[in-house]
């Protein structure tokens, strides 16, 4: 029987990664990765305002380069072989687009405009219209934030959009619609770009847009008016049906099949964001809690449609029937900023390195800091933690969004050294990870297992340890390098018919867990009482600061 091949593409916030599996082994056949050349020059963001904008050429010439580069390292026949490809992105992250479903920076008119580009899901540019969006819904007959945790966050796709026109009223001319990466990928590939051609994806509307089957979809034209006269007229060049992932796109045409090295009848899936698809990777089921972590985490959970019932989770990221796998509601969690609290901490050690002149000498120092204070932090006593800090200083995602709150250290004398505040920023991404968790349970929602993947789970036993300890339940953590691509790949392979289901496809190609980290009784109990502490050091932040 010849082989079959699929290809999962996983575009994160830095680069992109094409990974090319066999769909009967999960044998993983070759990968590669690549940096968006714009944004590593720092180009279109403005990091002091948390405006971060992407081109999207950056996504065209990553996804060639790296299939082609992933492809090369295998036999001729692999790329024979290639039955289906799928993407997972980041979300939400959309761009406005003329009446062709194009992304305005694609015009010569706007290719330099931040503001006709994408919006990446860590720009904070829209708090103001988020918090009108959540205004404006307690008032309405029907609360469309309902199940999308009754808050909408600045993170998702009408605040930016809002906030995008009511800015730049060159860009708000040109403006037909709006598109999520996610689904404009699948699109580019397949040339059904047009507006009422695209597929869009069930995971990014449910969870970021306010479509829901309740109201016919997306809000009305009403509501979205109240909202703002800028969105007048959007709502009918968008859409009402959208898609699982495992349902099929389209086929590529011939123009990118050619530059791929590919068949005309090679699958291209309906795409999602790329926790959800990294649960799938990492093998999630029924009640279990699966930790995307990496410079954020996002945290999906599935749960049977009959054991949620109507039950509506308050302050998570969105409940969403088929979001994750089809038949199941998957429920959306996580946190703004949990790798990037540690790289903040590190650049702050790292500012004096700007002045030796040895550029490489400073680069080897700077890649040493985060290593030497977790060998330091974990030798320290826990009864000596007495630096308390809270995780937010990327502002809050869950439980309740608001970017309006900080981060916040406590407790410092003049003994509290570099190590031991780092350890008080690693306790507090837990804490903040135990809020989360306990928002579900709170809720009645099982937690059976925790599973992690990503970066930090890979990386760091110290704060894999402190959160098995803080949150008192083991973590396993998934074999596989590159789960989220993975994740893609599976729902290729049931998109193109090597699979039936996704769980037929995750038994054939997942690669199982690596390691497991088991709570530490006393440390467990000890935990217990700071997470307290954390609680209320939270709510005196938040209310007081």
């Amino acid at each position: 029987m010849k082989k079959q091949y699929v290809i999962g593409l996983d575009y994160g916030s830095d680069s992109a990664r094409a990974l090319i599996v066999d769909v009967n082994t999960g044998e993983e056949m070759a990968s590669s990765v690549k940096y968006y050349p714009r944004w590593m020059e720092g180009k279109y963001c403005v990091p002091s305002q948390n405006q971060y904008r992407q081109h999207p050429k950056d996504y065209l010439e990553v996804m060639e380069a790296t299939i082609t580069e992933a492809l090369a390292k295998c036999d001729a026949s692999v790329a024979e072989g290639v039955v289906g490809i799928s993407f997972d992105t980041t979300g939400s992250t959309p761009a406005l687009t003329d009446a062709n479903g194009t992304p305005l920076a694609m015009l010569p008119e706007f290719e330099e405009n931040p503001n006709a580009m994408f919006i990446l899901w860590k720009d904070h540019t829209a708090v103001k219209e988020a918090d009108e969006i959540n205004e404006l819904a307690r008032k309405w007959d029907v609360d469309f934030t309902k199940y999308e945790g009754g808050i909408y966050s600045s993170e998702w796709v009408w605040a930016k959009v809002l906030h995008t026109l009511r800015k730049d009223d060159a860009v708000k001319g040109a403006t037909v619609s709006w598109i999520e990466y996610c689904d404009w990928l699948p699109a580019v590939l397949t040339g059904k770009t047009g507006l009422k051609e695209l597929k869009r994806s069930r995971c990014a509307a449910g969870h970021k847009a306010l479509w829901h089957t309740d109201w016919n979809g997306l809000p009305p034209e009403e509501f979205l008016v109240e909202l703002g006269p800028e969105l007048k007229g959007l709502r009918e060049n968008l859409f009402e049906e959208t898609y699982t992932s495992d349902e099929a796109f389209g086929t590529l045409t011939a123009e990118w099949a050619e530059k791929l090295g590919l068949s005309t009848d090679v699958i291209v899936g309906v795409s999602a964001f790329d926790a959800h698809m990294g649960a799938v990777g990492a093998e999630i089921e029924a009640n279990t809690f699966v930790r995307i972590m990496g410079t954020s985490t996002c945290d999906i959970m599935v749960s049977p449609e009959e054991e949620l019932g109507d039950k509506l989770i308050p302050g998570i990221c969105g409940q969403v029937d088929g979001s994750v796998i089809p038949g199941m509601i998957g429920l959306e969690a996580g946190q703004s900023a949990f790798g990037d609290v540690y790289a903040w901490f590190k650049n702050v050690l790292a500012w004096p390195l700007q002045f030796i002149d040895d550029k490489d000498q400073a680069k080897a120092i700077e890649d040493k800091i985060i290593p030497a204070l977790s060998e330091e932090a974990i030798k320290i006593p826990l009864e000596e933690s007495t630096i308390l800090a809270t995780d937010w200083l990327n502002g809050r995602r869950t439980p309740d969004a608001t970017q309006n709150v900080k981060g916040t250290i406590t407790g410092l004398n003049l003994g509290s050294s570099a190590p031991r505040i780092f350890r008080a920023l690693v306790e507090a991404t837990a804490y903040g990870s135990k809020a989360i968790v306990q928002r579900f349970l709170d809720n009645g929602v099982k937690v059976d297992q925790v599973v992690a993947i990503g970066g930090v789970a890979k990386k760091s036993d110290f704060v894999m340890q402190t959160l098995a300890d803080v949150l008192g339940m083991p973590i396993k953590v998934a074999r596989s390098e590159q789960s989220v691509a993975l994740g893609a790949a599976m729902f290729a392979a049931v998109a193109s018919g090597a699979h039936a289901t996704i769980a037929e496809a995750q038994k054939a190609m997942g690669q199982g867990f690596e390691k497991e980290y088991d709570p530490i009784p006393e440390n467990v109990e000890a935990y217990k009482s700071l997470y307290d502490k954390y609680i209320k050091l939270g709510k005196f932040t938040e209310e007081e600061l």
